[in-house]
């Protein structure tokens, strides 16, 4: 007999773990967790959300007949839920955890669950550090810590909290015994006769279903902590980007100005009036995805700048798929590869040349191609392009930093023939831009390899 119990307060850890983890793939309540500051209706919404997973443990144990007793964790789960969220929180989900054991005649079980997690949200306001709930330790560790020294607070509350766990399991035996007519529902109720020791299995398994709860979250709380602090570093290089290149591409233009104003000055004029409406798109870039058209329309704009300085020696050609044009790709992702054809392609030519850009959807994917049949690049710098050239290497980080390994982009080159540029990325329709980062402003010109 003394072994069946084992197992039942086994399962019932088990049930604990499989409950919470249930919990975590919740993103409503994934995102309750991450709050410490909480309005009342997310407290509510809190409390709604795990009441409906531990009342359904108690309807099942009461639907069954106690067949299934270690599916009841009220008491459990009302706690937690009030040394998570508050008092408000705890009431509200002790009342509610406790509706299936109420109509099964357990008429004390309303009582006791509101009490634990008013309990529950008291423990929550003894320690002004919110985040010391999720820094729990086992009472061994904990009692380790004082004698020790180290870390007295946190172990100080780490040991109240486990007291006033093992006091609400204390008050639910003794209301058992004082209401032995379906008072309220407990394990050892009838369990007399086998010892102290099951007694002490029986608490510290109240103790453990508390508490790995609160590690489960915890974990999932840590985890979305390191994709966020991934995402900001994320933006980060994003911005970095942007710093870096665009002083470059405002620096060259603005020179191209000075050039002119004293061979042409009404050239010069309408060539500022070309950069500021480029820089006003620049400062109005919010995403870091834009449709391939405005990408097209700003290359236009930045070509007509360009062909102020080679006239009719700087040719373009567009070889654009229909069916790409609302396609999404990297904002400021072809002005720097057209800048390098220009400057290091090009420029050299006496007789200038023509710059290509194609693209073309291919298996799910986009493929855009930046051609120029200028002086081409030595074989040697082509091997260390994208870790020397501040263009090409520039959008071969933002392509990282916005599509991991699902991307593509590749130079071929040869010298007195010319050089082609190519990207392959996912196909992400402009009605429903699916961004790698969300409101990161990616403000890029370029400069040069």
């Amino acid at each position: 007999m003394l072994q069946q119990h084992l197992v039942i307060l086994m399962v019932k850890l088990a049930v604990a773990a499989s409950l919470a983890s249930v919990l975590t793939r919740s993103a409503r309540f994934t995102q309750m967790l991450m709050r410490e500051e909480r309005t009342l209706m997310h407290r509510v919404q809190m409390a709604l959300v795990s009441a409906a997973i531990f009342a359904s443990g108690v309807a099942a144990r009461v639907v069954t007949g106690s067949s299934y007793q270690a599916v009841d964790l009220g008491l459990e789960g009302s706690l937690v839920m009030g040394m998570l969220g508050g008092y408000v929180t705890g009431l509200l989900a002790g009342v509610l955890i406790s509706i299936p054991a109420m109509f099964n005649g357990e008429l004390m079980s309303m009582t006791l669950f509101a009490a634990a997690g008013v309990l529950g949200g008291l423990l929550r306001d003894v320690e002004p550090d919110k985040e010391a709930i999720w820094k729990l330790t086992f009472p061994d560790q904990a009692l380790f810590r004082l004698l020790r020294k180290r870390d007295l607070r946190p172990a100080a509350f780490s040991l109240v909290c486990v007291l006033m766990i093992l006091l609400a399991e204390f008050l639910r035996s003794t209301m058992a015994r004082l209401f032995p007519s379906k008072g309220v529902f407990a394990l050892q109720d009838k369990w007399a006769g086998e010892g102290p020791w099951l007694v002490v299995a029986v608490y510290a398994t109240t103790l453990l279903s508390v508490m790995l709860p609160i590690k489960i979250w915890n974990s999932k709380r840590y985890e979305r902590k390191l994709e966020l602090q991934q995402l900001s570093l994320n933006e980060a290089r994003l911005a970095a980007l942007s710093r870096q290149i665009n002083p470059h591409f405002l620096f060259n233009t603005l020179n191209s100005v000075a050039s002119l104003i004293r061979q042409d000055p009404e050239e010069a004029r309408q060539v500022i009036y070309k950069l500021s409406k480029i820089l006003r798109r620049l400062l109005r870039q919010q995403e870091n995805l834009t449709p391939l058209r405005e990408e097209l329309s700003f290359i236009d704009a930045y070509l007509a700048i360009e062909m102020v300085r080679f006239g009719e020696k700087l040719r373009f050609v567009r070889d654009i798929d229909p069916a790409t044009l609302d396609l999404l790709v990297p904002s400021m992702m072809l002005q720097p590869l057209v800048e390098n054809s220009i400057r290091h392609g090009l420029s050299s030519k006496v007789d200038g040349g023509t710059i290509h850009v194609r693209s073309r959807l291919l298996d799910g994917r986009l493929q855009i191609l930046v051609e120029d049949d200028g002086v081409g690049i030595p074989e040697k710098k082509l091997a260390g392009l994208f870790e020397q050239g501040i263009g090409v290497s520039n959008v071969n980080e933002r392509l990282k930093v916005l599509f991991g390994e699902d991307y593509k982009m590749w130079i071929d080159s040869r010298p007195g023939e010319g050089t082609s540029t190519g990207i392959e990325i996912p196909e992400h329709a402009g009605a429903a831009p699916q961004r790698a980062l969300e409101r990161t402003d990616v403000l890029v010109g370029s400069e040069s390899l």
